[in-house]
């Protein structure tokens, strides 16, 4: 670790508070998410009092700082509303694992702290300023921008191993760099954790493009028709060997393409529908992770089902370890893991499912999961996917989408991403001020009709 590290983490606070100085706080505020996610070092320091400052910690805490010094009659823009509340609910469940667990009030206050710096921080933020048409188009278009933006540094760990984070900052991201190698070459972690995180980026912003490109809402980008932008994204995304991430593109965009052409949600309530039944065939032990296994087996290969098998084995256990504390859950400090008699852990966690389940109980698992769900069919109730393809909603869609798709990915991995949480808040601002603005309406065309009869 080089002191290029300390300079960059300990600068974003500061640097933040200048985006706001330099450009609109809406942009600025996407911006700090955005380039945090994609290019500040993977690196956790344990401060006093607060949970471990990590790069999103940093962004949360400057524009949190920003917003009071620049904008401080933002936060009055805030109304409550119910599809705040399993957010609430999981911020708040590390407090009620803590009591029922006998692991005191310190223990939980600090795991709410934490769990409201990793989810309530960038969710609220997005409530703040992602809460208009014009907001989510500026996220959805950053994310693709993103995605550009990534192609060349992709490219290069393609040929030349992982190296850039290592380069810049001095470290390996991760130290078990084996699994950089996929598919008989390496696949790209750039300045992410995982690879896997960078396979899902890539995945969002190829996604994003193609839904702008073909609604024309974004025709060229830096004076280059998007066509091309997207058939490199879509490329890219290929020679990045991320399996998981290619299905998933691919599923998303056979659902939006077929929900818009035949102007029906099922597909979208199907997958969701698919969400809460793996969820509570899991929650109950009756997953059927064998015959998943057979058919990823005959259709894909033996390495995929044999990694499957490895993951569905290891839920099977903690499954079980999870429903001796069915409400609220095991608490911190490993004890939702098993271990074998010299104490060492045999079980590895690998989707945040399982670990929502054994850390915080149904009660955690239920909220996290409808933290992601409830903005997705609320949107859908107000914008049906008929009105999908007009240019003011479809960037909206393509997040609510990729909302969904990312719950999907929770059910095989524990990849906490902030964007997707930030635009999680950004949704549901879109539908609360909507609402409101419409209930407002209304009131005035009644007003005005009783007027009239007088």
């Amino acid at each position: 670790m080089n002191p290029l590290v300390y300079v960059v983490i300990f600068g974003w606070i500061p640097f933040v508070l200048c985006l706001f100085r330099w450009m609109p706080t809406q942009k600025a505020v996407i911006l700090s998410f955005i380039i945090a996610w994609l290019f500040l070092p993977v690196v956790s320091f344990e401060l006093p009092g607060i949970p471990n400052y990590t790069k999103i910690a940093a962004t949360c805490y400057g524009i949190l700082l920003a917003t009071i010094v620049f904008d401080f009659e933002r936060f009055s823009s805030f109304q409550f509303s119910w599809l705040d509340v399993p957010m609430l609910v999981w911020c708040l469940c590390p407090l009620a694992s803590s009591l029922t667990n006998d692991l005191g009030w310190y223990d939980g206050f600090s795991g709410v702290f934490y769990q409201t710096v990793t989810w309530g921080l960038p969710y609220y933020l997005g409530r703040l300023y992602l809460n208009t048409w014009d907001g989510l188009r500026k996220l959805a278009t950053y994310i693709f921008i993103g995605g550009l933006i990534y192609i060349p540094l992709c490219l290069f760990e393609l040929r030349m191993s992982p190296q850039l984070h290592r380069m810049l900052y001095g470290f390996h991201a991760r130290s078990d760099f084996i699994q950089t190698i996929r598919y008989g070459g390496y696949r790209p972690t750039v300045f992410m954790e995982h690879g896997l995180m960078v396979g899902a980026w890539m995945m969002s912003a190829a996604l994003i493009g193609v839904w702008l490109w073909r609604t024309q809402t974004l025709k060229q980008l830096w004076g280059i028709p998007i066509k091309w932008l997207v058939a490199a994204l879509l490329l890219t995304n290929i020679l990045v060997k991320s399996t998981g991430a290619i299905l998933l593109l691919i599923v998303g965009l056979f659902i939006i393409f077929l929900s818009t052409r035949f102007r029906t949600s099922i597909l979208v309530l199907m997958v969701i529908a698919a969400i809460s039944l793996h969820l509570y065939l899991g929650v109950s032990g009756n997953f059927p992770g064998d015959r998943i296994v057979a058919v990823v087996s005959s259709t894909l290969n033996e390495e995929r089902a044999q990694s499957m098998q490895f993951r569905f084995d290891n839920e099977t256990i903690l499954s079980q370890r999870a429903r001796q504390k069915m409400v609220f859950g095991w608490g911190g400090w490993g004890r939702n893991e098993i271990y074998d008699k010299w104490g060492k852990r045999v079980t590895i966690t690998d989707s945040l499912w399982i670990i929502a389940f054994g850390m915080r109980g149904v009660v955690g698992l239920i909220s996290v999961m409808a933290s992601l769900l409830l903005p997705a069919i609320a949107f859908m109730h107000y914008y049906p996917v008929t009105v999908w393809k007009h240019p003011k909603v479809a960037p909206a869609a393509a997040i609510v989408l990729l909302l969904i798709l990312y719950t999907v990915d929770c059910l095989l991995n524990a990849l906490i991403n902030p964007i997707y949480i930030f635009a999680c808040g950004g949704v549901v601002g879109l539908i609360v001020n909507q609402t409101i603005n419409q209930t407002k309406t209304n009131l005035v065309q009644i007003r005005t009709q009783q007027t009239l009869r007088d």
